[in-house]
């Protein structure tokens, strides 16, 4: 069994019903990928488009509540993401440790919560530019690794994505040497926290776009991109679809 390649769209707090006239659009231009293609839409366009998506394409949350139910206001239990149409969700997104200042341990129970209904978590790790100069990457990378994997997390119901926080929606991305060196270094790594850690899908995010995609796919370890502002674009997330599927 070798990773699964992935192509995952995160559409972060855009998009309206109108939009899902992209998912359409997308469908057309590939009608048949080698590779699969996950969407991650705002919670309120969930269900809508998981029912216009159909079988090529995956829906999923870009999060969820460690909890299973309760007096949560404005938070979404991952049974409930479930039940609109989701199969995966993003966990421990950058934006997400930044903003709501989400550690380790909460991404970890919120990965087992996923995992309890059958969720596939994607987690994300990633370095701020000050970690990166400072030469912490892999230092970063691996504490975030340790505590953000909850027991029981396997290449079935697991997907990492490393995305430098310096590179997300920037337009810089770091050199081809520096994300492989952190992709063999996960791999490494995953094989003391989980099983079959050698068939996980290992994504990577970025400042990805059809232009770089082939290089960045080109490299060992890399299965797969978390695509922000491209993925918004049915034309140019097709492109990163296509150049997975040529890399395959």
């Amino acid at each position: 069994m070798a990773p699964r390649k992935l192509a995952a769209g995160n559409w972060k707090m855009n998009g309206n019903l109108a939009a899902l006239d992209q998912i359409d659009e997308l469908r057309a231009a590939c009608p048949a990928p080698a590779c699969d293609v996950l969407i991650c839409p705002p919670a309120v366009l969930l269900h809508p488009m998981a029912a216009r998506a159909g079988d090529m394409i995956a829906v999923g949350g870009q999060d969820c509540h460690a909890n299973a139910a309760g007096a949560h206001t404005g938070d979404i239990a991952a049974a409930q993401l479930k039940d609109a149409g989701a199969t995966y969700v993003i966990l421990g997104h950058s934006e997400r440790r930044a903003d709501h200042g989400e550690t380790d341990a909460q991404v970890a129970a919120k990965a087992a919560a996923a995992h309890a209904v059958g969720l596939i978590a994607i987690i994300c790790v990633g370095e701020t530019e000050a970690e990166r100069d400072a030469g912490s990457t892999l230092d970063v990378i691996g504490t975030q690794l340790a505590g953000s994997i909850p027991a029981g997390a396997d290449a079935a119901n697991t997907v990492i994505a490393y995305e430098p926080v310096w590179a997300i929606g920037t337009g810089r991305t770091p050199t081809l040497d520096q994300i492989a060196e952190v992709h063999d270094f996960m791999r490494d790594r995953l094989t003391g926290h989980m099983a079959g850690a050698g068939d996980c899908s290992l994504l990577y995010g970025g400042s990805v776009k059809p232009g770089n995609a082939a290089e960045i796919f080109a490299i060992a370890n890399v299965d797969g991109a978390l695509v922000g502002g491209a993925s918004l674009k049915a034309a140019d997330f097709a492109g990163i679809v296509t150049a997975l599927d040529a890399a395959n």
